[in-house]
């Protein structure tokens, strides 16, 4: 398929694998869930792995040429044109604990001509509270159906800023982050997991900095908020790619104003 038909035929997915990961997540929601240790020593739960599994099967019999990432059962056709990406649960630690600001990333990419891949469509859903952000290229951000777009904010001093956890950055980039904190005209470590991302393309917030990410966790929230207006980059001001997981340990620097951006970026870089 091609064009507005494959575009709806593509958003219309993206909402059925939303409501079925989500289902299947609240069922073990606030249970007491087995938690496992993966080799990294995150956790994982059998809720993770059937939202995977469900949205996989859903991706296949829908468009059986498309390539699947998914952080729980790995990469399957990752050559394809068309390049579905799944978090099936970010946040675990959030869900186990029974905090309600897990969410699903689902994200879909398409290689050019060049090879590279570019995002396409993404969604970041909250199941727990009933809220969803879906949006990417041609295609504006809506928060539960209704258009949204970040606040104007030019200067970091007058920013809201959040991040996971300061630990969670390496020591060479302590500085720089550090750096940015101190700019902000609030910053704070919110435990928020992929939430902050959807605050920033509601205008609730402006600035998020994190390192560390991996795929899955970056892939959806670019279309989502570039879908916004805001602007996400590595802390080089760079688009996110496929690797930058690998080539810049996952940085990643949303900004729901682009001359907010433009200050944090040098920011970064001047240290």
């Amino acid at each position: 398929m091609a064009g507005a038909n494959f575009s709806d035929a593509c958003i219309a997915l993206l909402h059925r694998l939303a409501e079925r990961s989500g289902e299947i997540a609240l069922q073990h929601f606030r249970t007491s869930v087995t938690v496992d240790a993966k080799g990294d020593d995150s956790p994982v739960t059998i809720a993770d792995r059937d939202a995977e599994s469900a949205m996989r099967e859903m991706i296949r019999a829908a468009f059986p040429d498309h390539g699947l990432i998914g952080e729980e059962h790995g990469r399957e056709r990752p050559d394809a044109e068309w390049l579905w990406i799944l978090d099936p649960i970010d946040g675990t630690r959030s869900f186990i604990n029974g905090v309600p600001l897990f969410g699903t990333l689902i994200a879909l990419w398409q290689r050019t001509g060049d090879g590279e891949a570019r995002p396409v469509l993404g969604c970041i859903n909250h199941p727990a509270l009933k809220e969803r952000w879906v949006g990417g290229n041609n295609h504006p951000t809506t928060f539960n159906g209704v258009r949204t777009e970040p606040r104007a904010c030019a200067a970091a001093a007058d920013a809201s800023m959040y991040y996971t956890a300061a630990d969670l950055f390496a020591p060479s980039e302590a500085e720089a982050f550090n750096a940015v904190t101190k700019a902000a005209g609030q910053a704070r470590a919110g435990g928020t997991d992929c939430y902050h991302y959807a605050m920033v393309a509601s205008g609730w917030i402006d600035l998020v900095v994190e390192s560390g990410l991996k795929l899955h966790d970056y892939a959806a929230i670019v279309p989502v908020l570039e879908g916004a207006g805001a602007v996400v980059s590595d802390w080089n001001g760079a688009p996110l790619a496929l690797d930058s997981e690998t080539t810049v340990n996952g940085q990643v620097l949303a900004c729901g104003d682009p001359r907010l951006h433009t200050e944090v970026v040098n920011l970064l870089q001047s240290r």
